[in-house]
């Protein structure tokens, strides 16, 4: 167990999407904050809590930006990472590599050096490659030999190599944590950018009554999704419990639903009759799969406690205020931006 009230801790992306939770949660439990990031969608995520954390703006590609970054750090979770939806990975190849993996490294030297104790780095479900056509349950060891299917995914198991050499080979205990489709409110909504569950949110927010919504692919795809705060906790349990080097999923196999499913509950929770549409031309990355949970029940005795229809509800009503807000201030400005 960790006493966090008497650690300093840098949460590396930590206004993003994630980070911002994992701030939260952390300074609620008394642990002192330092947040690392290029802020280059701005602080709106953390911006409440501007008084009761560090704030060190810095490029975490280069190593003096990581050093400077891990100065005084007792424990790292490193969540930075060049990322964005199915658009970016099937996209941007040397932009989902390169990135990463200098900040992996430049990272883990610099914690090394820097005397870190504990250090516990994102990966994720993408390192993994489909075996088969029924739901993939993928377990840990499913992943060597590695064969993912993008350079994104080429850049967590270069990380994770890295964090397993360096629990090998100096002081520091390092853990990897292979996130499944987390999901909540504060993720991106740019329809050009965004995850599934925010994209069919504001599809179905934007669409008129009688209309229809795009779902990518056929509606077949099959995933595990984690609420954010679950996956927080998660991660959190891990950091106590499980930095031996080793890789472990942290993921919600509970309520597994096709693409079908999940775009029917946003349009039911809508109240709107709408009806689906598939596009056949646009990707849709791994078709089935979820999180084999086995080993992070045993190593954590932990799972996640929120229901899939309580989640979807949260997002959607946090989207829907996030989109309405945005349209009052475009009236208010004159909409010339």
């Amino acid at each position: 167990m960790v006493d966090w009230k008497d650690q300093t801790v840098l949460v590396t992306g930590g206004a993003g999407f994630i980070g911002s939770f994992l701030t939260e949660e952390l300074h609620s439990r008394g642990a002192d904050i330092v947040v690392a990031d290029k802020f280059t969608k701005g602080h709106g995520r953390i911006e409440h809590l501007a008084d009761q954390v560090e704030v060190r703006p810095t490029d975490l590609t280069t190593h003096k930006g990581c050093i400077e970054a891990t100065e005084d750090i007792d424990h790292v979770f490193h969540l930075a990472a060049s990322v964005g939806g199915i658009h970016f990975i099937q996209r941007e190849n040397i932009g989902g590599l390169t990135p990463s993996v200098l900040m992996n490294q430049h990272m883990l030297e610099a914690a090394r050096i820097n005397n870190v104790d504990r250090f516990l780095f994102a990966s994720s479900a993408c390192i993994y490659r489909q075996q088969h056509d029924d739901l993939n349950e993928f377990s840990e060891d499913q992943a060597i030999p590695a064969n993912p299917h993008s350079t994104y995914g080429w850049a967590k198991v270069l990380g994770e190599v890295a964090c397993d050499a360096y629990h090998e080979d100096s002081d520091i205990q390092t853990g990897s944590a292979r996130i499944f489709n987390a999901y909540g409110p504060r993720e991106n909504l740019d329809p050009d950018s965004s995850h599934v569950i925010p994209s069919l949110c504001r599809k179905a927010i934007e669409a008129e009554d009688g209309g229809s919504i795009e779902l990518f692919g056929d509606g077949t795809q099959e995933r595990g999704f984690i609420y954010v705060t679950d996956l927080v906790d998660g991660l959190i349990e891990m950091m106590e419990a499980k930095v031996d080097g080793e890789p472990l999923n942290i993921g919600n196999a509970k309520e597994v639903v096709s693409m079908n499913q999940l775009a029917e509950k946003i349009i039911e929770i809508s109240g709107k009759d709408l009806s689906i549409e598939h596009d056949l031309s646009m990707p849709t990355g791994t078709d089935k799969y979820a999180a084999d949970t086995t080993k992070m029940n045993d190593a954590l005795d932990w799972e996640p406690s929120v229901a899939l229809d309580d989640g979807l509800e949260r997002v959607y009503e946090w989207a829907k205020d996030e989109l309405e807000g945005s349209k009052q201030t475009a009236v208010a400005d004159g909409g010339d931006r």
